[in-house]
């Protein structure tokens, strides 16, 4: 499979697009929840789960609601996953080219550098993401937030607004746009506010990177049929990417709590404001103490697995390599 993909850098990059597309067209409802849970704090609690948090989605924005964000999503998700799956092979094809098989080291450092790479993209993206996926969160805190005073007033120790919370139509959830979002982020902060949170988001894409791929890579080789028969069939190319994809998401998943925060612009009541990661892991920790840092791990796990193994799977049936008139992997010849 690695030989057919150095045949062309533009099939990578398509391979790597669609792949994400397709990807985040499954699972992009999951990665909202994760988003919303990761976003409210100890004490104002409006999701008690992933579920609770799709359901009161839908119940109070509507089906689509749930989707809220993934214009900007699949609009970038496309050069994102491109550039991170292509300057992967890049770099693992640089780092071989004396002959010699690559060592676990070679590979985590070809991954950290695709994950280097794809900050490019992957951070205004996930700013823009963020915004709209938390708006929802927002507007339905503001409308049950005098039901929590009261209850507090009253001695509740534990204000879980959930309790409380009442669908009310979508209408009532104000409405932006990525564009207008953008333009403002331009017009007070240049292109840096398009970068916020840019650190946080390296911190969180390289260590993911560096375990992502080299695992990927030798659980991938477990599927070989044999050393004279290197071919690995479909599926397993999918549980590779998933396995992997779950494992590296759940390893970095304090990072991604830590790059959500700082990257939405928009606070709920009561929610602390950050000045950059060191500020923010302090007062996580000391205000909502070390379970604060895997809210959204297994909601994150559910969106990582699922879109890694696609974009396996695309690799393997080779969409690139077809539309560009190349000979595509079959998907039943192993």
């Amino acid at each position: 499979m690695a030989q057919q993909q150095q045949i062309s850098l533009p099939a990578k990059l398509i391979n790597g697009g669609f792949a994400g597309m397709v990807g985040v067209t499954c699972v992009f409802p999951i990665d909202l929840a994760k988003t919303r849970l990761q976003n409210q704090r100890s004490g104002q609690q409006l999701y008690k789960n992933m579920m609770d948090c799709l359901i009161k989605t839908v119940k109070s924005e509507g089906y689509f609601g749930m989707y809220r964000g993934a214009a900007v999503n699949l609009t970038l998700v496309t050069p994102e996953k491109a550039i991170k799956l292509a300057a992967n092979d890049f770099f693992r094809h640089q780092l071989s080219k004396d002959g010699s098989r690559l060592t676990v080291l070679k590979e985590m450092l070809a991954g950290c550098c695709a994950g280097m790479c794809q900050v490019i993209v992957t951070t205004p993206m996930e700013m823009l993401k963020i915004q709209l996926q938390d708006a929802g969160r927002l507007a339905a805190q503001q409308r049950v937030m005098p039901s929590v005073v009261t209850a507090l007033k009253m001695g509740g120790t534990s204000a879980v607004l959930s309790r409380s919370y009442n669908a009310s139509p979508a209408s009532q959830v104000i409405r932006v746009s990525a564009t207008q979002i953008t333009r403002e982020l331009l017009r007070t902060k240049g292109v840096t506010g398009l970068y916020r949170g840019l650190g946080a988001t390296l911190m969180r894409d390289i260590p993911f990177s560096v375990v992502y791929f080299p695992l990927f890579a030798h659980l991938h080789q477990l599927g070989q049929h044999s050393s004279e028969n290197p071919t690995v069939p479909f599926y397993w190319s999918f549980m590779s990417g998933c396995l992997a994809g779950s494992v590296a998401a759940v390893a970095v998943s304090p990072c991604d709590v830590v790059k959500t925060r700082l990257q939405s612009l928009k606070k709920g009541a009561n929610e602390e404001t950050y000045n950059g990661v060191v500020d923010c892991v302090r007062k996580i920790m000391r205000k909502e103490g070390p379970k604060a840092f895997l809210k959204g791990a297994s909601c994150r796990a559910l969106v990582i697995a699922p879109l890694f193994g696609i974009a396996q799977v695309v690799y393997f049936v080779g969409v690139g390599e077809f539309l560009l008139g190349y000979t595509p992997y079959n998907i039943y010849s192993a």
